[in-house]
């Protein structure tokens, strides 16, 4: 891959998480384990559709995996990406 695309994939990737509201569902997802639009949303101060929307921006990022279950979709931090351990990390410096 290029450097101009890893600096893209890079500059989305942390764009995504960047986001204050996504940076919070993140950080319930790794808590909790996984989540819908629904279970976040109330425990968030903003909208289901909202929470939607931002999960949509965290899944095409890479950092979360919806799976369907029945009318809804259940996400899960990617464990592939490993960004979950790199924020704690971080955070604890």
């Amino acid at each position: 891959m290029s450097t101009t695309m890893v600096e893209k994939v890079d500059d989305y990737l942390w764009s995504a998480i960047g986001d204050p509201t996504r940076r919070r569902m993140f950080d319930l997802l790794l808590v909790e384990g996984d989540g819908t639009a629904t279970t976040l949303s109330q425990q968030l101060p903003v909208t289901r559709q909202a929470v939607a929307k931002h999960l949509g921006v965290l899944d095409r990022a890479g950092l979360v995996r919806a799976t369907p279950v029945g009318r809804e979709r259940r996400y899960r931090v990617d464990d592939a990406q490993r960004i979950a351990e790199a924020i704690q990390r971080t955070r604890h410096d």
